[in-house]
Parts: C-alpha cells; sequence; structure tokens
C-alpha cells in the first residue's frame, strides 16, 4: 500500500503515465459529480447540489492545471516519490469525500436518484481503478474506501435491485483488482527490462567508445567529444585547445621486445596520461598505435598549451619498467588553438597533427604550437606539391655532386648525388622541402628513378674507381617493385653497380624492418655498398646495425658543428669513429666547413670527410675541372 522507492526508473515512468492520465480522472469525477447534483436540485439543499459541487470542480481543475502542466517535465527520482506519495494521500482524502457526499444525497433521492448514485459510485470506482493502474496503492485505497462503503450500504438496503447491484459490483471490482495487479506487474516488468536495455546499450556505447588496451576514450570518442566541445566554445564564445601527441623510439620497443611488451608500454603511458593533474576540462584519448590526443578547455592560451605539452613530454620520458627490460621513449605534441588556429573541429585536429608533424621533423620530444608561420608552411607545401605534381620532372631535376676526400691524401674518393629541382613556377626549391612531401604523397619512387638515371649517366664519366652516393628514401626500400627498378636503372648503365653507395636513413627503420632488411640485401647481392646516412640522429640500434649488411656509416653535420667547442660532440665523434672501426665499417664525416672543426676530427683518425671545407655541390658538367683541379685527372677540353 505504499509508493515503491527503490526503483528510480520505476518511479518516472510512474510520473510520466500519471501526467497523462489523472487529468482524465479528475474530469470524469468532476463531469460526474455534476451530472448527480443536477438530478438532485429539486430535492437536495443547495449546499449539497452547487457549493460542494462547486468545491469539488475547484479542486479537480487546479488538480488537472498541475499534472497538465506536468507531461514536459522530466522529473528527478525524488520529484516523483513526492509527488507520488501526495497522489496516495489525495486518493483517500478523494475517495472519501466524494464517497460521504454521495451518502449525503442518498436520503434526499427517490428510486430513480438512489439508483442514479449507486451508477455514480460504481463509475468512480472504474474510472479511478483504470486512472490509477500505474500506481497500485492509490488504486486499492480508492477500491477499498469506496466499494468498502458503498457495496455494504447497498446491500443492507433489502432491495432487490440494489442487493443485485452491490453484489455485482463487487465482483466487477475483484476482477478490475485482479486486471490491475497483472498490468502493473507487467507494467513494472516493462520499465525493469528497458531499464536492462538502456543499461545494455550504454554499455556497449561506453565500450565501442572506450580503447580496450588503455582503458582511456577511443578516436570515436575523441572526434564525437570535440564536436561537442567545440560547438560549445562557438557558442559561448570561449576557447579550447587540441593536442595530438606520437610516441618517439615505440616501433623500436615493439621490434626488439615483441608486441605483448609493446602493449604494456601502452597501458603505462595511458596511465601516465590519465595520472596527469590537468583539470576536469582536460581528456585524453588513444588514437590508435602509438598516437593518443588530448582536448582541453582549461589550458586555452598558447604559454598554458605548451606548459601542459612540456608536463605531458616530461612524464613520458622517464623510464617504464617492462617485464623484458627498462626501456625509455619520449613524445612529440602539437597543438592547436580554437578560435586562433581554426573554426571548424577538423581543421582543428589538422592543424594539431600537421604541428605534430612538424614537431617531428624538427624538435622531436617536445610540444609544437600551430602558428601562421606553420599556416604559410602548410599552405607553401601543399603549393609545392600541386606544382610538383604536375611538373616536367625529367627536364626540371637535375643532380648535382659533393666531392668525398680522403683527408690523409687528400684525393677525391667518391660524390654524394644530391637532388635540385628548378621549377619555373617556384624558382629553386630545396631538396629538403620538396623531398618529404613527395615522400607523403607517394610518389617519391618517381623522382627516385629519375635523378638515378641522371646520377650514373654523370657518373660513368669518372676515372675508375670514384664512387657514387645516392640517397634513398625509406619508401624506396618498402617494396620488391621499387628494389627491381632500381636493379634495372643500374642494369642499363655502364656505371658498375659495385662502385655505388646507397645512403638511407634512420628514419626508415620506423617502416617495415624486415622488408628494409631484404631490400638492402638485394641491393649488397648485386655488389652496391650500403651507408647508413645521419647515423645517431633517429632510430639506431646496435642490433639493428649488426642486422643490416652495412658497408658505411656517415656521421651528421649536427655532431660536426664547433666539434673543438663542444666535448659532448668530441666525445660522440670519437665514440662514433670507434665503433665504426670495431665494425670493420668505413666512416664519412659530413658537414664540415672550418679549420678548426678538421683538426679536431683529424686527432680523432677522421679519414674520409665531406663538406665545404673542401668543396660545395658541383654541377655534372663542372666535374671535370674540379677533378683537375684536385689532381685527379687531366683538363677537359673547352
Amino acid at each position: 500500500m505504499s509508493v515503491p522507492s527503490d526503483n528510480p526508473s520505476l518511479l518516472r515512468e510512474q510520473y510520466r503515465a500519471f501526467a497523462r492520465q489523472l487529468p482524465m480522472m479528475y474530469f470524469i469525477l468532476m463531469t460526474s459529480t455534476w451530472a448527480v447534483a443536477a438530478t438532485h436540485m429539486a430535492t437536495a439543499p443547495l449546499w449539497l447540489t452547487t457549493a460542494l459541487p462547486a468545491l469539488f470542480t475547484a479542486v479537480s481543475l487546479a488538480r488537472i492545471r498541475h499534472w497538465w502542466l506536468s507531461r514536459s517535465i522530466e522529473p528527478t527520482p525524488e520529484a516523483a516519490l513526492r509527488a507520488l506519495r501526495r497522489t496516495n494521500r489525495l486518493a483517500f482524502v478523494i475517495a472519501a469525500v466524494f464517497t460521504g457526499w454521495s451518502y449525503m444525497l442518498f436520503p434526499y433521492g427517490d428510486a430513480y436518484a438512489q439508483s442514479h448514485l449507486a451508477f455514480y459510485m460504481s463509475i468512480t470506482v472504474i474510472s479511478c481503478i483504470f486512472c490509477l493502474m500505474f500506481l497500485r496503492s492509490a488504486a486499492v485505497t480508492v477500491t477499498v474506501i469506496v466499494n468498502g462503503t458503498f457495496i455494504p450500504f447497498y446491500a443492507l438496503t433489502g432491495q432487490p435491485t440494489f442487493v443485485a447491484i452491490a453484489v455485482n459490483i463487487a465482483l466487477v471490482s475483484v476482477g478490475m483488482l485482479v486486471i490491475l495487479m497483472v498490468n502493473y506487474r507487467n507494467f513494472a516488468e516493462m520499465v525493469n527490462a528497458q531499464v536492462r536495455t538502456e543499461a545494455l546499450s550504454n554499455e556497449n556505447l561506453r565500450l565501442a567508445n572506450l580503447d580496450s588496451l588503455t582503458g582511456l576514450p577511443n578516436r570515436r570518442a575523441f572526434f564525437s567529444h570535440l564536436q561537442d566541445v567545440f560547438a560549445e566554445a562557438r557558442k559561448d564564445g570561449t576557447r579550447l585547445a587540441v593536442g595530438i601527441l606520437d610516441l618517439d623510439g615505440f616501433k623500436p620497443v615493439n621490434d626488439v621486445y615483441g608486441h605483448s611488451a609493446g602493449d604494456k608500454l601502452l597501458v603505462q603511458v595511458g596511465a601516465r596520461l590519465s595520472d596527469l593533474n590537468t583539470g576536469s576540462g582536460t581528456h585524453f584519448f588513444r588514437l590508435g598505435g602509438d598516437e593518443f590526443a588530448f582536448v582541453t578547455t582549461d589550458a586555452t592560451e598558447g604559454s598554458a598549451v605548451m606548459a601542459l605539452g612540456k608536463d605531458i613530454c616530461h612524464t613520458l620520458q622517464k623510464p617504464i619498467i617492462l617485464p623484458a627490460a627498462t626501456v625509455q621513449i619520449s613524445a612529440s605534441v602539437g597543438v592547436a588553438i580554437h578560435p586562433d588556429a581554426a573554426t571548424s573541429p577538423e581543421t582543428l585536429f589538422d592543424h594539431a597533427d600537421y604541428a605534430l608533424y612538424h614537431g617531428k621533423r624538427t624538435r622531436r620530444g617536445t610540444c609544437t604550437l600551430f602558428s601562421n608561420a606553420l599556416d604559410a608552411q602548410i599552405r607553401r607545401e601543399a603549393l609545392i606539391e600541386q606544382v610538383l605534381r604536375q611538373a616536367d620532372l625529367e627536364q626540371e631535376l637535375t643532380v648535382v655532386f659533393q666531392p668525398i676526400v680522403d683527408r690523409s691524401n687528400g684525393r677525391t674518393m667518391g660524390f654524394e648525388a644530391l637532388a635540385r629541382w628548378e621549377s619555373p613556377v617556384l624558382g629553386c626549391v630545396p631538396p629538403g622541402q620538396f623531398v618529404p612531401i613527395a615522400e607523403r604523397a607517394g610518389f617519391v619512387g618517381t623522382l627516385t628513378r629519375i635523378l638515378l638515371r641522371k646520377a650514373v649517366a654523370t657518373a660513368e664519366t669518372w676515372p675508375a674507381g670514384t664512387r657514387l652516393s645516392f640517397n634513398l628514401s625509406a619508401h624506396d626500400l618498402n617494396t620488391e617493385e621499387s628494389v627491381l627498378a632500381i636493379a634495372a636503372i643500374l642494369g642499363n648503365s655502364a656505371f658498375g653497380s659495385h662502385r655505388i653507395d646507397f645512403e638511407i636513413t634512420e628514419t626508415a627503420f620506423a617502416h617495415d624492418f624486415e622488408q628494409v632488411r631484404k631490400s638492402v640485401e638485394a641491393l649488397r647481392v648485386m655488389g652496391c655498398g650500403i651507408s647508413l646516412d645521419d647515423f645517431g640522429t633517429g632510430y639506431s640500434s646496435l642490433t639493428r646495425l649488426h642486422a643490416l649488411p652495412l658497408t658505411k656509416i656517415k656521421i651528421d653535420r649536427s655532431f660536426v658543428k664547433d666539434l673543438h667547442k663542444n666535448p659532448a660532440s668530441y666525445k660522440i665523434v670519437k665514440s662514433l669513429l670507434a665503433l665504426s672501426r670495431d665494425m670493420h665499417l668505413d666512416c664519412v664525416i659530413e658537414g664540415v666547413e672550418t679549420q678548426e672543426e678538421m683538426d679536431a676530427l683529424a686527432a680523432l683518425g677522421a679519414v674520409l670527410i665531406q663538406g665545404y671545407f673542401y668543396s660545395p655541390p658541383v654541377a655534372g658538367h663542372e666535374l671535370g675541372n674540379y677533378l683537375y683541379a684536385a689532381g685527379t685527372v687531366a683538363p677537359q677540353a673547352g
């Protein structure tokens, strides 16, 4: 007989049902009351036939208005419980008042009027049971009060008709109460089933938006959240920032220790991000692989976002203990801010992604903020890509050659081929700009083949024993077809493949290492040398150095600059030279420009030198004069 309070969903559904049905119950009571009052106007006192019905009508209209206005309200469980308990109490009061009023009218009517009262009371019970069926206690209260007095009262009149009516109403009421119980049970079960279905749906939605490995929200959740907070920020005129972070050094962990170790590393990365004290407005996500992201409405100024990015980088640089080993990685972060950097969620994400890409190229392990300068660079690179796709590369691409000199005797041992692009539209475009663009656009292989053909065509005229160094992109080693194309060019050339050194950068290791290894072995079978370019600046590991059939390493200019002033650089170059000797590899020092650098390298025992100290890159048609000046060949006529 009480309102159940342990099922919030059932309370809300009962409230919604009452908001639809109780106005109809009060309307039935109101109209039926006036019908009874009208049949007793001539015999009963005015206060019974007019004053009390008017009072009942006022109360009924107030309750109709209350429930009518409640139709659009979504109540809390507490508010619904209070409303239902109030209805439970009112059911007792209304049933008692209307029943008492009916009995007060009974003495004033004739047999027809008294029959009307019987009809009035029975129809009241039936209508109340129907309208209150979703609040079992209220329906039972009304039935007990009305029928508990009506049935004995009419049964004791001794009139056969009234006795029959009393019995009939008793049987009908019992049947209605049984139906009430069944319907209420079905209603409660339906609500509970909906709750279970909703809970299952919510759980499925949660799992669909959750990264099962790290426990962070996934890529789908990221874009959904970004859409929501972006719309809110644009509506309110507030700011938000998006950051994308990529792990540096994750792939070597995967390759060396296995995917299981890589998964454990990602779990710890996710835990560290979750534990960062970033405020309630910052949320982290795993986009996939070793790529994560965050959206923040807390740190929205440039300095604050950069500080957050710095905290992330610092947190992820700490050693990570795995079952197989203790490893150390880093993270590069790219961030973009609305409305400074973008006017749509998609553009904001793209700009953060570009800032990340730019940071990984220039300053790994740091946070890069998208700026107007980066925006200009995006536009510049888009223009370069468009022009590059439409260019006559056979005509516009050329090759220049920088000497590699044996310091001990001053003899030029070979040349490194360097790409040049003279565009009729853009002018001279540095290879550091157009080669990465061609790599990202997927047609760097076309450039490689054109440049290689031109390089070996020039090298065919060189003195015997002079070697050619040629740079290969990581994409040139990713497929067997690319290696076959390179082999075909060498096969059609008079320049012996045993005189060429293909230079690969350490970034090639970030790709399919097994395929890279097979490609390198295939080139070695042809007699080609293999140089590891920019040694020490990328993904070096002794395991990989040992796994690849290298013939030479090249020490990057970044270690050579001001070598004589920087003890750290001096020790690094000394160690790398010792490593190359121990592994029986030639070692070329790149970027030597000053006499002081040369003296320091001589003291370390460096032999092969490349840089402006000896010569800048030389055009192919000027190589004869260069070799003559170097004392290698006789001067060329003309």
